[in-house]
């Protein structure tokens, strides 16, 4: 009677917080009984969900053996058709890899196109936390249209496979160059143009390091013996123009919201260097080191070890 009187005046408590303002609205008990009460009640609530649980399991595992017989004979039914329909499936998978991988290469090359290598660029530049330096560099072939023009189309080709394995041989097969660069994409080693290409090199622990590198292409395009491919090529070698960014990766919480815009940028400002060495045929390398402040790209600061490099680096 008791109780219905204190439910119809107090409504009873729903959560352990209610019931213990209740305890002390309703039953008056010293400080030390009301925390006794309270843990003894914590305590039966706690054994009887482990009891449901148990009893819970026990069930399942019941109805689960009852069934133990059926998936047997069901699995042995369908082993034969699995096979079948495995093979098939494994084929079709393997299918979609392949013309995927093709759908983002160039047929001459082989290189991954330019939007694979934007996303790739994005995803680095939003993710990776290694190296202190990453390096975008785009790559021209000088003088191209007066070779595709006075020699052919077929020649032309044979001059940017030739140079793009060059570059697949200098720049380390774990970096990332890529090949053409059209209205809707970007690219690993990567073809942006006609006659241009670009890579990605992730984790240099100094910026310095882009020089051997680039000087080695350089020297490797220089000496390539291009008479295999066609003889008159050695009156008028083959050279190349490269422009680099050098940006220091600094802080990843910096780069993750800006990924995307920050990779068009390096990108676009990687260009702009590869036209200056272009334009200047003493310094085929053009060399810039960038960090991001503020959320925009600006010239390195810092000491003299990190300053940026100089803006032309000859081979």
């Amino acid at each position: 009677m008791q109780a219905e009187r204190l439910a119809d005046s107090d409504p009873l408590p729903l959560t352990r917080h209610e019931l213990q303002a209740w305890i002390g609205r309703h039953l008056k008990l010293s400080p030390a009984d009301e925390v006794s009460l309270l843990a003894a009640v914590d305590m039966v609530i706690t054994r009887q969900e482990q009891l449901w649980q148990a009893s819970k399991g026990e069930a399942v595992r019941a109805l689960s053996a009852g069934f133990s017989d059926t998936v047997a004979r069901l699995k042995e039914e369908l082993s034969a058709k699995d096979a079948t329909v495995q093979s098939i499936s494994e084929y079709f998978e393997q299918l979609v890899v392949e013309l995927s991988d093709k759908a983002r290469r160039d047929a001459k090359t082989n290189l991954i196109n330019f939007a694979r290598f934007q996303q790739q660029l994005e995803a680095f530049l939003a993710t990776e936390q290694r190296g202190r330096w990453c390096v975008v560099g785009l790559v021209d072939i000088a003088d191209f249209k007066h070779y595709n023009d006075t020699f052919g189309h077929m020649v032309g080709d044979r001059i940017i496979e030739t140079i793009a394995q060059l570059l697949r041989v200098q720049v380390r097969s774990q970096d990332l160059v890529a090949k053409e660069r059209t209205e809707d994409g970007h690219g690993l080693h990567a073809r942006l143009g006609g006659d241009e290409f670009c890579f990605l090199i992730s984790d240099l622990a100094d910026f310095r390091q882009i020089h051997p590198i680039c000087r080695r292409f350089h020297s490797a395009v220089r000496t390539h013996d291009w008479s295999g491919i066609e003889p008159r090529l050695t009156e008028r070698p083959i050279r190349v123009d490269i422009g680099v960014v050098c940006l220091r990766l600094g802080s990843l919480a910096d780069r993750r919201f800006v990924a995307r815009r920050l990779a068009a940028s390096l990108v676009e400002h990687a260009d702009a260097l590869m036209y200056q060495a272009k334009a200047d045929r003493q310094r085929p390398v053009y060399v810039r080191c960038l960090e991001l402040v503020d959320g925009e790209l600006s010239e390195v600061t810092g000491n003299d070890d990190e300053r940026a490099a100089p803006d032309a680096a000859a081979p």
